[in-house]
Order: structure tokens, then sequence, then C-alpha cells
């Protein structure tokens, strides 16, 4: 039996008793990485092989995280190792969920940052660490994937080290240990030529490099929530630290915020209702938790993140957790096309309302502006996470259509401001040279190239406008052969016009089910959305016009039949595949004055005006 099995089956025994296990000491550490280079695969090797889950086990337990293979909300989990327990937050890699990360970093003593040994250090690499740096956290860095055939493990340590002293790391924080794995085979290594059959190298590394989280229970009690959760019995619940004191199911609290606007202090009360510690992944109930470990609490149903619960109401309250701001906006409206309602239960605007205020209890990340009646305005960090979104609410059997997204600018001191993106292009050298073109024509600007086995590495900074629409073309040009990332730099000023879209719209002028002789002849003007037999309306756009401008055609029209035969005029129909539209792809290529029709079952790009009349009379007017 492990250890960390043994100590599983004590706080078991003690959690059901309602007792606390305090005689441990607690390291808290956070996993940090760029999206895929293996921060999940880690933790649940390392879940594993202390006892805490069976083999079958992932912390990706969202359908939507298995299907896409990423993290998308960070989570926690705890393991026991020797006489330790470590709690864990694992955090989303993609950067359309940074605020997931920036909000764990503040409650952690020390982070994993784990690199691909073959990809070296990506934008998310560069954003997470920079966090992680200027809150003085000293990192511990795993180079993972060292198994992998092109597998640089020095070059990219050398990489990484660049890295920290391109963020301005101090002498401390460069004097990092680095561990060598391959996290789907659970091994860690002190050195590459060492042998090594299980992650022991790194358990150890955690308890002699993270410091033990301060455990003095004389101080009155404060604690700051840096995650929230719902659950339908309980209400809104806080995920946070226990910094100082000791926190007891039953206590009267205070809560406290600094006002943004006056700065001062705002205090109200409370009352803990309910207290759970963490084992594995599990939410274990307690009556008692101690400073340095790291719990969920209900009873407030108005907690937010960064607020601070202390025992007396003359306590100071700890430093407000900040979260980068959105830069994309978009309308959510009810569905209003002729086939509305056809597939989802939930297609009322009082329904949507009430889906997303239940969406803003744990979705910091996401702003909504209910004030207009005619549609509800939502404020996001990129088109995956509005797209997230849109996802978790179909699957739900919510029917609604969204406009164009739309990126967030500000004015400082009279100048326009907007966000820019740092990106990173990973291609092949032949393929490099549309790249630079495209994105130079959407006002981006090389920093720097590299070489390196047949690839190049080109890093731009160019304006979230100019990305928006573009990954999917990126992926065309680059034979799917290409990687792209980017994360938010900036605000910086507006750079005038960017012309994104070249294409036009096909748009259907009649109802009804498109037919494969009418597609046959339509193919060669553009690229189809649809296959035969798709049932369509008047004012749905079914395809794309290479020429650049909107063409309104009928996709039902049937051949017509005589008794007559000519040559050639009975061949087989041959239709190139059709270009399906997906969540993402349709908020990346929809025009301005179009809406995405997103329902349970379909996806579909439709004209705001459905008519011809309509869209004449609505371009004049404008």
């Amino acid at each position: 039996m492990t250890l960390g099995k043994f100590y599983s089956i004590i706080n078991r025994r003690l959690f059901g008793q309602g007792a606390y296990f305090i005689f441990m000491e607690i390291r808290n550490i956070a996993i940090i990485a760029h999206v895929d280079h293996g921060k999940t695969t880690l933790t649940d090797a390392l879940m594993k092989q202390t006892g805490m889950v069976g083999d079958d086990f992932s912390m990706d337990v969202n359908a939507l995280e298995q299907e896409r293979g990423i993290t998308i909300y960070s989570k926690n989990a705890s393991l026991f190792y020797k006489d330790t327990k470590i709690n864990i937050v694992d955090t989303p890699g993609h950067a359309d969920f940074g605020s997931e990360v920036e909000r764990v970093l503040r409650s952690i003593d020390s982070v994993l940052l784990v690199v691909d040994a073959q990809e070296g250090p990506m934008p998310q690499t560069k954003f997470v660490l920079k966090k992680s740096l200027e809150l003085g956290l000293k990192p511990i860095v795993i180079i993972n994937k060292i198994d992998k055939p092109a597998a640089d493990p020095d070059k990219t340590h050398e990489k990484v080290l660049e890295l920290f002293m391109d963020l301005g790391a101090d002498n401390e924080q460069l004097d990092f240990k680095t561990i060598y794995t391959i996290g789907r085979e659970g091994i860690a290594k002190l050195n590459l030529l060492d042998d090594s059959k299980d992650l022991t190298p790194l358990l150890e590394t955690i308890i002699k490099e993270v410091p033990a989280a301060p455990a003095d229970i004389s101080l009155p009690l404060r604690f700051q929530p840096f995650n929230l959760a719902y659950d339908n019995y309980l209400g809104r619940l806080g995920i946070g630290r226990i910094y100082e004191g000791s926190i007891k199911t039953g206590d009267n609290i205070f809560i406290k915020k600094i006002n943004d606007l006056t700065k001062e202090i705002e205090t109200r009360t409370g009352k803990i209702t309910k207290l759970f510690t963490f084992l594995g992944t599990e939410r274990k109930e307690t009556n008692e938790a101690t400073s340095g470990d790291i719990v969920m609490i209900a009873g407030l149903p108005d907690i937010y993140i960064g607020e601070t619960v202390c025992s007396n109401s003359d306590q100071e309250p700890l430093l407000a957790i900040k979260v980068d701001e959105p830069t994309i906006s978009l309308n959510f409206l009810v569905n209003d096309s002729p086939f509305a309602g056809r597939d989802g239960k939930f297609v009322t605007s009082r329904q949507l309302r009430e889906r997303l205020e239940r969406e803003l209890e744990v979705n910091i990340g996401l702003k909504v502006d209910f004030s207009s009646s005619e549609y509800f305005k939502i404020y996001g960090r990129g088109e995956l996470h509005i797209a997230i979104l849109l996802e978790n609410m179909r699957r739900e059997g919510y029917e609604m259509q969204v406009s164009q997204p739309q990126v967030i600018t500000k004015e400082v001191d009279g100048i326009k401001m907007e966000p820019f993106e740092e990106v990173i292009v990973d291609v092949p050298e032949n393929l490099s040279g549309v790249v630079i073109q495209k994105l130079g024509k959407r006002s981006g600007k090389m920093m720097l190239m590299e070489q390196h086995h047949g690839e190049v590495r080109l890093t731009f900074e160019i304006p979230t406008r100019g990305l928006l629409g573009f990954r999917n073309e990126f992926m065309v040009d680059t034979k799917g052969e290409g990687i792209l990332s980017s994360h938010f730099i900036e605000f910086r000023p507006h750079v005038g016009e960017i012309k994104r879209r070249q294409l036009g719209s096909m748009i259907s002028m009649e109802t009804g089910k498109a037919l494969g002789y009418s597609l046959f002849n339509l193919q060669d003007r553009g690229t189809l959305y649809i296959a035969p037999n798709t049932e369509v309306y008047e004012g749905m756009v079914i395809g794309d016009v290479s020429k650049g401008h909107d063409m309104t055609v009928n996709p039902i029209k049937g051949k017509k039949l005589t008794n007559m035969r000519a040559s050639g005029s009975d061949e087989n129909i041959l239709l190139a595949p059709h270009y399906e539209i997906t969540l993402e792809r349709g908020l990346e290529i929809m025009a301005e004055d179009e809406y995405l029709e997103v329902t349970p079952k379909n996806t579909r790009l439709r004209k705001k005006y459905l008519t011809e009349n309509e869209r004449v009379r609505d371009s004049r007017s404008s």
C-alpha cells in the first residue's frame, strides 16, 4: 500500500466523522502551461501514483473538455505524499480562459511550469510565467514530452531561461529547478540520463522547493475566494484559500471589499452553512479547516472573487484579485428565423436572460449588459470563450442567434485604443510567405523569425481585430500543418481600417430542400456550406462567393424534365464536400450584416434581413 493510499483511507474515515486532518503540512501549487503541453496528463499521473484515483481517471471531466482535448475550467484536487497534503490547481492553457489562471496564481505558493520539449515556450507560456514572476512566485520548470522524436530538452531549457530573463526574473527565480518528464507514462527525472520508473523525483522536488503554507491559527480568520461554483441546493459556492486563522461551519463572518470608485472598504455580514475540503478530486464536508488549506464554503449567496471573508469587523481586507477585461463583444438575440422553435426547449428572451444570469455566477471572464429590450450584449475574452458558452447552452436545449463579434475599444486621454495580441506561428518554410503576407495585410508587425528543422517560427504583434476570422483561413493556407497561438498584450492606439473579409455571401432566395442539381451548378461560384437535402429558407447563407459580392441564388431549383434525351445531359452529378459551419467557424466567417443561428441540432448563417427588398432598403438607409 502506498503512503498516499494510506493517508487517503485515514482521511476518508476522519472526514466521514466530520473531523479535520490538521497535523499535516500543506503545499499549495498550480500547474500552468500553454495549451496541449501536458498539464492535465501530468496531474492525472500524480493523482494515480499517490492512490487518490483509479487508472481510468481524468481531471477533464467536462464533456467539452474531453471532446476538444483542452482544459476549459480550473479544477482543484489534493493528494497526500509522505506527511504532506499537496493541493493542486489544474489551470486552462488557452488564452481565452486566461482569467481562470490569473485568479489561481494569487492563492498558491509555487507553480509547476510545464513546457513541451519539442515546441518550447509558446505565447501562453509567456503569459502565465509573467503573471507568476510578478507575484514573486518561484516556478519549478517541467520539460515534458521528452520522448517525442523531435524533442530537444537542452534547447528548450535554454529558451525557458531566456524567457525568465526577458520577463525580468530576479536571481532567486532564475535559480529554478528543472524536472524532465514523460507525463503520459508517469515518469519524472532530475537528469535526462537518470533511470526512473515513476514521478517520485517530482514529488520530492515539490516537498523540498515549495514552502509550506503558514498555519497560524492564533490569528483571526482571513479567507479569499479565487473561484466560484454553483450547486442547485446550496447556491453559490466560494473556493479559496484560508490565509489566517480557522473557519468552522456555523461561523458568523464579515465580507469585505474595496470599492473601485470610492476606494472605501465596504462590509456586509453572512454565515457559513457548509464547509468542504478537497480529498483527491472529491469535495468532502468537514466542520473545521485551518490556515493554509484550500476549501469551499457555502451560505454566502453574493460572495465574489477577491473579496475577503473575516471574523472581525475591524480587520483589513486582503489585496483584491484583478481580472483582465474582456476584448470582444457581440449581441445575443431571440431566434426569429423561419425555423425557430423546431429544435430547442428554451427559446424566449426570459429563458435566455435567466441562463445568462446563472452563467455570470461562475464565468468570471464574462460580462453581460441586460439594459436593451432587443438583445443582450455579451463581453468575452475571445471567440473560443464565447463558442464554449454557446455550445453549453445549445446542449442544454437553448436556441438563440448572435451577431458578428466586435473588438472592444476604449478612449484613454482622448486617444482611441484597441487590444493587441502577440501571435506565434509555426509553419513549414515553403508556406511561411503566404502567412507573412496575410498577417501583414491585417496590420500585423513581424517581430521575430526563427528557422529550425525545416520549420519557421514567426512572432507577430497584431490588433485583435486582425485575428478575428483568420484562424480558419490560416488552416487552409497552411494545409493543416501550421500552428497558431496568441495571447493578449495590452491596449494600444487604434490602427485604422482592417479589411478582413474578401468573400461575398451566397444567399438563398427560396424556402425548401436544397437539391444536388442546383448545388452542382452553384459550387463553381464559391464554397458551399450545405449538402443536398438540407432544409433552407429565404435569407439563409448557404455558401460564399469568391468574387467578393453577395449573390442571391435558388438552391432548390430542380432539373427540368422532358421526354427528349440529349448527349451528356444525364451524367452523374459530382459535388465537392461542403464546408460545414461549426460554432467557431461561424463566428469567424460571418459578415457584419449576418447572424449565426444556434440551435441544439443546427448551426446556420443568415442575413439579418431575410428578403432582398429589406436588404436593399437597409443598405440605402445606412
